[in-house]
């Protein structure tokens, strides 16, 4: 029985909910790493990467091979790489509407009447009062 789409792509998010994985995919962007160079970057312990590459490898997104004694991983498609790019593009559209609604919280705090027109009333609840009440 297979899941509906919207269930497979909530499992695909999923994967990426936690910072070691991908720190992983990051990394592999660049092409296949060796187990001890991921290592030497990320700084967990070597079971905790352990875990988090078998999810990764389980989600298909990473690849695993031997070259010699390594263990090689590599992003399974550079659909990954896509995907992490327009992670970064929506980071940047949040942060910098965040930080103009930050700016606009600063200029009110600075000038709580607004536009210089002066300290307005508040109903007790903090919303603007009403003419007449």
């Amino acid at each position: 029985m297979s899941v509906p789409l919207y269930q497979a792509k909530a499992e695909l998010f999923r994967t990426l909910g936690h910072p070691v994985r991908i720190r992983v995919l990051e990394l592999l962007q660049d092409g296949p790493k060796p187990v001890r160079d991921l290592l030497a970057v990320i700084e967990v312990e070597p079971s905790n990467l352990s875990q988090q590459l078998a999810v990764l490898r389980r989600a298909g997104m990473v690849t695993s091979y031997r070259d010699g004694p390594l263990v090689m991983y590599s992003l399974s498609t550079p659909d990954v790489a896509d995907l992490l790019a327009a992670g970064r593009r929506i980071l940047g559209t949040v942060l910098t509407d965040r930080d103009a609604l930050l700016d606009q919280l600063r200029t009110a705090t600075a000038d709580p009447g607004g536009a210089g027109g002066g300290p307005r009333a508040h109903a007790a609840d903090g919303s603007p009062a009403r003419p007449g009440r």
